[in-house]
């Protein structure tokens, strides 16, 4: 289970799960781990799920990516339970993880086998995405990198704030991002330097 994390909400955490769930080569559980907020379904075009077999939804261009949102009402005790069992999943888990550092934002990197922190280059991002990186240590998680949104280039510095080497960068583009063949390359090459190892 790889997830996608950072301290400050609006940084991409959600299009990069998509992106990146849309561009590994194999088949991929796009799961949102936003109890308040799960917004992961509207931006891949399907239904929330909210049933009782809470059964993931096909993304409907690509056959291979399936989305999944948290129960609804659930409390803290069973949303990790239910995590750990998506984990489980025979397929490949890419999580959508809510912005912040407490409960809600700590549970899924501490059940993710590795994080990928999404930052922008702005100061309360870069602020964010360190102190969601060492959130993310300390809980026995290793970091495998940064993904800068929102830019072409990123500073040797964030590699240093973060302490983990910037994967890529995903240029600014209108919307609909994701099919904006720049972005769908940045996560192309992201994707192919992260691997499924994780």
């Amino acid at each position: 289970m790889l997830a996608i994390a950072g301290g400050k909400g609006g940084t991409g955490k959600t299009t990069t799960t998509l992106g990146l769930s849309r561009a590994f080569d194999e088949e991929i559980l796009a799961v949102d781990a936003d109890r308040d907020m799960p917004n992961l379904h509207s931006m891949a075009g399907v239904e929330r799920t909210d049933d009782e077999t809470l059964e993931p939804r096909r993304h409907p261009d690509d056959p291979t990516v399936s989305v999944l949102s948290p129960p609804p009402g659930i409390d803290d005790d069973a949303f990790e339970r239910w995590l750990r069992t998506v984990a489980d999943d025979n397929r490949h888990a890419v999580v959508d993880c809510p912005a912040g550092a407490g409960p809600d934002a700590a549970t899924p990197l501490r059940v993710a086998d590795a994080v990928v922190v999404v930052t922008q280059l702005c100061a309360p991002a870069l602020r964010d995405a360190a102190k969601t990186a060492a959130m993310a240590r300390a809980l026995g998680t290793p970091v495998v990198g940064t993904v800068v949104s929102r830019a072409r280039l990123a500073p040797g510095a964030v590699e240093e704030l973060v302490g983990a080497p910037v994967l890529g960068t995903v240029p600014d583009e209108a919307s609909p991002v994701l099919a904006q063949p720049p972005v769908r390359a940045a996560y192309s090459r992201i994707s192919d330097t992260i691997g499924l190892k994780t």
